[in-house]
């Protein structure tokens, strides 16, 4: 890379060659199905209990540890001490946005019928839990800044993806003929591909652009962010099995 600062994340997004390919993750049988109307609303269900274990639980525990993490100190140079200010604006904003984001699950979840507590944890979701945890305990802000970035990137892409394959389906004028699946599958479309959702991304990445970590390094959080999402996504008949009352 010949400008290491502005191009770390676009390096990682359209450079970076992985173990596990990035349309392994953001092109997911379960994204391509939310897509294009064939996602089961109980797979959906079983999908949003573990993205809000992740949201109520382990993503404020990590934002909390990445603020904790901010090497505030009063003889700082003036410049490095605005830096901090930004990350700490940055991190606030994503504590916030988080409340709110719970508030939409469940507010979904009471609209369209879903039973959040039916379901068990799954391992995708105790992986994910347990590698923000180990990011967290190790209190190193900029790898913490880098793999918060890849999971908002991620996020974005996917439903990016999802937003696609339902403008073929749909055109704004058609929206009246959706089935009630597809209504709640746009309505988390539109939550995760507004412009506000993408102005913030772009923040996550002028914070990654401006860290320090080494680029090899850099890439095994990339990769492993990339691995994790992969395995996040349920695939199709799992809601079978992973019913808190089932076999």
């Amino acid at each position: 890379m010949s400008n290491r600062v502005e191009s770390l994340t676009d390096y990682l997004v359209q450079t970076c060659k992985t173990e596990t390919p990035y349309a392994e993750a953001i092109h997911h049988p379960f994204l391509k199905s939310a897509g294009n109307g064939t996602i089961d609303k109980s797979l959906f269900c079983l999908w949003l209990s573990q993205d809000r274990i992740y949201a109520a639980y382990a993503y404020p525990k990590f934002i909390g540890s990445l603020i904790a993490a901010i090497p505030f100190n009063k003889s700082v140079p003036l410049k490095m001490d605005e830096s901090n200010r930004e990350i700490l604006k940055t991190l606030t904003a994503c504590l916030e946005n988080i409340v709110k984001e719970v508030e939409f699950f469940m507010a979904m979840a009471e609209k369209h019928g879903l039973d959040l507590e039916m379901w068990k944890e799954r391992k995708g979701t105790r992986d994910y839990v347990a590698e923000m945890d180990s990011i967290a305990n190790s209190k190193n802000i900029e790898e913490g800044l880098i793999f918060l970035w890849a999971m908002e990137k991620v996020y974005l892409d996917a439903w990016t993806f999802v937003r696609a394959e339902f403008r073929k389906r749909f055109s704004d004028s058609e929206q009246r003929s959706m089935s009630p699946t597809d209504s709640l599958v746009q309505q988390f479309v539109e939550n995760w591909t507004s412009p506000e959702f993408v102005k913030f991304v772009e923040a996550l990445a002028i914070l990654a652009n401006a860290t320090k970590v080494p680029l090899q390094r850099a890439t095994e959080i990339w990769e492993r962010v990339i691995e994790l999402e992969k395995d996040f996504w349920p695939v199709a008949g799992e809601d079978i099995h992973m019913r808190r009352d089932g076999p």
